[in-house]
């Protein structure tokens, strides 16, 4: 898999949600912190992105708009910034409704919204380091693929068939990789991207990340690694730290240790298994690295996460 996609698999938990809402100005809709992201699509009309904060701005929103919101903030969305706001209605079950409607006469607005379920105790940086709101502006020829995403979730919540169940959490994820691919693409050409943006852009860095991901138990070097990047040991080590925030050893441990838990957390594997896979060829040390860096053994790790 890429770092984009690893990064997605490593945090997600649960089942996404998302709902197509009909609006009338005016309307005004609060959502609630929460431990995931979210994002916002609007289909026809107009909207206001309220972000939360005293010095956030609105945001004007049009027809083909996306806007992600990475850190789940609390946030609001209105026909105009001053409207009341009334919280999202979540269905009986505590699950979003896939369709909702307000009662208002005035202009029609129609919105695809979503939530994603994210681990933020193992937050991967390319999603820590994103800015607290990402607006897609929709422009003719732009993002196609995103498009084309919005355009089959927007119609299987419209119309639920049968098998909507299974395709409307897969077209969520792959919002999210495309939303998440948008925003990397746009920052390429700014001349002077930042953290991950840069991480992504760098050639030498990519290869680097890329064999990590691509072959987590191989017991890398710095010089290994430099090698891929096409970079002597000291000028990769420098540029890798300068880019993606920390050494590169480091980000090797703390990638291993993040995938070890998602073993623990979705695979019933034995102990021994998990530690071939992170790449530690002692049960006994990758017990020690893994409570070094969560606390708790691995072993009792998985048993806290089975027990909710």
């Amino acid at each position: 898999m890429d770092v984009l996609s690893d990064a997605i698999a490593a945090m997600r938990t649960g089942l996404p949600h998302s709902s197509r809402t009909y609006q009338n100005a005016p309307w005004g809709i609060g959502f609630a912190p929460s431990n995931g992201a979210g994002f916002h699509v609007v289909l026809q009309g107009s909207a206001w992105l309220l972000p939360a904060g005293e010095r956030a701005e609105p945001v004007a929103l049009g027809p083909g708009d996306v806007v992600f919101l990475a850190h789940g903030r609390g946030h609001g969305l209105a026909s105009a910034p001053g409207v009341p706001l009334e919280e999202f209605a979540l269905a009986a079950d505590g699950r979003w409704p896939r369709v909702s409607r307000s009662a208002g006469e005035g202009a029609a607005t129609v919105l695809l919204c979503g939530a994603y379920q994210l681990d933020k105790a193992r937050a991967h940086p390319l999603l820590a380091h994103l800015p607290e709101v990402v607006h897609l502006p929709a422009r003719v020829g732009e993002h196609a693929s995103l498009r084309a995403a919005v355009e089959l979730l927007g119609a299987e919540l419209a119309d639920t068939q049968p098998g909507s169940d299974a395709v409307v959490p897969a077209l969520l994820d792959t919002m999210l990789l495309y939303i998440l691919r948008a925003w990397w693409l746009r920052e390429q050409p700014t001349g002077h991207p930042v953290g991950w943006a840069a991480a992504l852009r760098d050639p030498a860095v990519r290869a680097a990340l890329h064999a990590i991901h691509d072959d987590l138990a191989r017991p890398w070097t710095v010089e290994e690694l430099g090698a891929r990047a096409g970079l002597s040991r000291a000028a990769f080590a420098r540029r890798f730290a300068a880019t993606v925030g920390t050494p590169p050893l480091a980000y090797l441990t703390w990638w291993r240790m993040t995938s070890a838990g998602r073993l623990l957390r979705e695979e019933d594997l034995p102990l021994r298994q998990v530690a071939e896979r992170a790449g530690y060829t002692s049960e006994f040390a990758f017990s020690k690295a893994f409570k070094r860096e969560f606390g708790v053994a691995p072993g009792q790790y998985r048993r806290l996460r089975a027990a909710g």
